[in-house]
């Protein structure tokens, strides 16, 4: 028995090592909460646009919490209880399903104009609670040439420094802009964080504006293999879907993304993730006039370049999933489920639904 408690005693203190490796107790300071990703053991990445810095933090939630789904209405009022402000003083920027326990975390805007960041759970039992910020492990790491907008003309603006991130083999990629001439930024942090290099410019044809861009951002991605090979799947304003080889990103590298499909113009991309089912791969991708959509990747390496102007739509073909209206987020909930956010009449609702 003895010897049974030991092994266990040492297997939690090894689990608690690999946690906290590289982070340091104390308060980390958010000027914003824009962007999330999860890595291993309950770690929380939050991207700050404001502060120019990618915060890593350990939750504390690494315990697994059954199957439950979660589904909480109003939760913007929810949300807005937590943290003593009302529900128009709330805005969610986004949601992500924490692997290791299957809580949901949300990146929170408090207060009226610039606000102030907050990070908010909701549990499998439907509890929603604000998450505690002071004297946590955490580290972080300053992006080194965040964007600034020159002049009022630029309709660009400093929250576009972090869009989108996520975490994948040891490395957590980060995607916006940057203050370089090709402003389109991807980088590969290392973690545990040391620095953040410059990262590489990422340049795309868009079909449906017929012209070269480095300047825009991308908008949400999702790690994707093809062929064996770790790729970025990327989806930008109005709505080219773009492939970018993870080997090709180094420091200060000009990286030029392969197009594959476009997605219809007029639109913005919200949300994307990518699963499988019935033995088949797909991207779930939420839009703001395209609804949600499921594209199966089976054509991703074989797909045509797209370098010529597009009427409309190009690409391999995809579905419209329109029993689901309204989505703003989307994340993965587990091999069956995703989790959604959804705008209504009166707020917003967290909801579990299934994988289409």
């Amino acid at each position: 028995m003895r010897s049974k408690l030991l092994a266990v005693a040492a297997v939690l203190a090894l689990g608690a090592t690999a946690r906290a490796e590289g982070l340091t107790k104390g308060t980390p300071e958010l000027k914003s909460a824009t962007a999330l990703a999860f890595g291993p053991n309950g770690v929380l990445f939050v991207g700050d646009s404001a502060g120019a810095t990618v915060f890593a933090i350990d939750t504390g939630d690494a315990k697994a919490a059954g199957d439950k789904p979660v589904n909480v209405e109003k939760i913007d009022g929810k949300v807005a209880a937590a943290l003593g402000v009302t529900e128009k003083e709330v805005k969610v920027n986004d949601v992500k399903v924490n692997p290791a326990s299957g809580n949901v975390y949300l990146a929170v805007t408090r207060g009226a104009g610039a606000g102030t960041a907050a990070l908010v759970r909701a549990t499998r039992d439907g509890a929603v609670e604000a998450v505690a910020l002071k004297d946590v492990p955490f580290a972080k790491v300053a992006l080194p040439n965040p964007f600034e907008p020159k002049d009022a003309k630029d309709r660009r603006t400093r929250a576009e420094s972090i869009t989108s991130m996520a975490f994948v083999g040891g490395k957590l990629y980060v995607a916006g802009l940057s203050s370089e001439e090709f402003a389109s930024t991807l980088r590969a942090i290392a973690y545990p964080f040391k620095d953040a290099d410059k990262g590489s410019a990422i340049e795309i044809y868009h079909g449906a504006h017929g012209a070269v861009e480095t300047r825009s951002p991308i908008r949400t991605f999702v790690p994707y293999k093809i062929g064996g090979e770790e790729n970025i799947m990327a989806s930008y304003t109005c709505t080219p879907l773009v492939k970018i080889p993870v080997s090709e990103l180094k420091s200060g590298a000009k990286v030029k993304g392969v197009t594959i499909a476009e997605l219809g113009n007029r639109n913005q991309p919200l949300d994307m993730i990518a699963y499988t089912k019935d033995g088949k791969d797909f991207l779930l991708s939420a839009n703001s006039a395209h609804g949600v959509i499921k594209i199966p990747t089976t054509e991703f390496g074989s797909a045509k370049e797209i370098s010529a102007k597009v009427a409309n739509t190009a690409g391999p073909a995809y579905e419209k999933i329109t029993e689901l209206k309204d989505v703003v987020q989307l994340d993965k909930f587990d091999d069956a489920r995703a989790v959604i956010l959804v705008k209504t009449a009166s707020g917003f609702d967290l909801k579990t639904v299934p994988l289409p």
